[in-house]
């Protein structure tokens, strides 16, 4: 089980620094070509811009895994411990039902855009290709939230211990 978590980790932090230094390193290009050549490259905007967007819904999982979400902590700071573990409990239930309901959703759209036939303008990307990060990311970012739930009921993390034991 250990070696599958490393490979997650290693594919969520490979795959989403690449695709986002890609976009970066693509829009540094797109610069390049238009002010200093003033040869611009339509492709470039779309391209760079498909991988952001990969690379930033890629390191959602991520972020979580790491605890780096924006977070308004006013009320959770004022709870007693027990408060703590039932608000831990319950934001990530929802937010496990939450991504239930956004890979489903991103898979409909996903096949709509399959069935459709939809091509990007400047370069032909099928646009399904480009709606399929949404489904992957839900799954990625659901199981965090399944492996959070679980350290939370084995009370493996300090933060999320259980004071009602």
């Amino acid at each position: 089980m250990k070696v599958l978590m490393k490979i997650w980790a290693w594919f969520e932090e490979i795959f989403s620094g690449l695709f986002f230094g890609a976009g970066v390193l693509l829009i540094f290009y797109g610069v390049f070509m238009r002010y200093v050549l003033n040869h611009p490259q339509a492709w470039v905007e779309e391209v760079a811009r498909y991988s952001i967007i990969w690379g930033t819904f890629l390191g959602f999982g991520m972020a979580l895994k790491h605890n780096q979400h924006i977070q308004v902590d006013i009320l959770y700071d004022r709870l007693n411990p027990a408060g703590k573990y039932i608000l831990n409990l319950v934001a990530t239930a929802l937010s496990i039902i939450f991504c239930l309901i956004y890979t489903y959703y991103g898979w409909n759209l996903v096949s709509a855009r399959l069935n459709s036939g939809m091509v990007s303008l400047e370069v032909g990307i099928p646009m399904w290709i480009v709606y399929l990060i949404l489904p992957i990311s839900g799954v990625l970012f659901l199981l965090r939230f399944i492996e959070r739930l679980v350290n939370i009921l084995r009370r493996k993390d300090e933060e999320y211990a259980n004071p009602l034991n």
